[in-house]
């Protein structure tokens, strides 16, 4: 279920009235093994059955790794869809064709959690006396006119706060290197939520000295 809720985190709608959408990182860790070794060749995946979520988010790690100088490859490419039974590639094939490519590390992006927060949207006023009218002199006239439109009740509203886990594995090692979490408030859109997360991970990738 959460595999699905990846789509959910960056294809919720609009906003209502009130929302903030952001997305940051939270929180990063250095494997102290890893060093300062560059990693030029690289494959992103999504961990989605999603198609059109994996599509995106690879595809915008993708081109913020090529802006950088790395070489990217999405793994919906190495194994599309056709390829995958329900329980996703088998991992020693999907290994043995990433190391035979000459890939020397592994981008994974997970849903690891996701929270539910009800938030309170008050009503609003208005006021605006309009004496010329004939209805506004009686008491009558006045409630039935104005009663349906001065006042718009409040209303709770509920927003997901979506947790996502970012990881970078060595492909001969397989050991992780570097890992971070982010959090997605009330994302209102796949296209903004999925590159403001690409453009965070991989900028924290080079300041850990891990990216050419």
């Amino acid at each position: 279920m959460k595999h699905t809720a990846l789509l959910l985190f960056l294809l919720l709608g609009t906003c209502l009235l009130g929302c903030t959408p952001t997305t940051r990182i939270t929180g990063t860790w250095k494997n102290p093994d890893a060093g300062e070794k560059n990693y030029n060749k690289i494959v992103v995946a999504a961990l989605t059955d999603n198609v059109r979520a994996r599509e995106k988010v690879e595809s915008d790690m993708q081109a913020q790794l090529q802006q950088r100088g790395v070489t990217a490859i999405k793994s919906i490419n190495l194994f599309p869809p056709t390829m995958m039974s329900k329980e996703g590639p088998d991992v020693n094939l999907l290994m043995e064709k990433i190391k035979g490519e000459g890939y020397d590390a592994i981008m994974t992006v997970a849903l690891i959690d996701e929270e539910t927060e009800t938030r309170y949207v008050p009503g609003t006023y208005g006021y605006a006396p309009v004496t010329r009218f004939g209805w506004y002199g009686r008491f009558r006239g006045y409630y039935t006119y104005w009663y349906p439109t001065l006042y718009d009740p409040g209303y709770y509203t509920e927003d997901k706060i979506y947790f996502l886990e970012t990881n970078l594995y060595d492909v001969n090692s397989e050991n992780l290197l570097w890992s971070a979490q982010s959090q997605s408030y009330a994302p209102n859109s796949l296209r903004k939520a999925s590159e403001t997360l690409a453009e965070l991970t991989v900028s924290r990738l080079a300041q850990a000295n891990l990216l050419r």
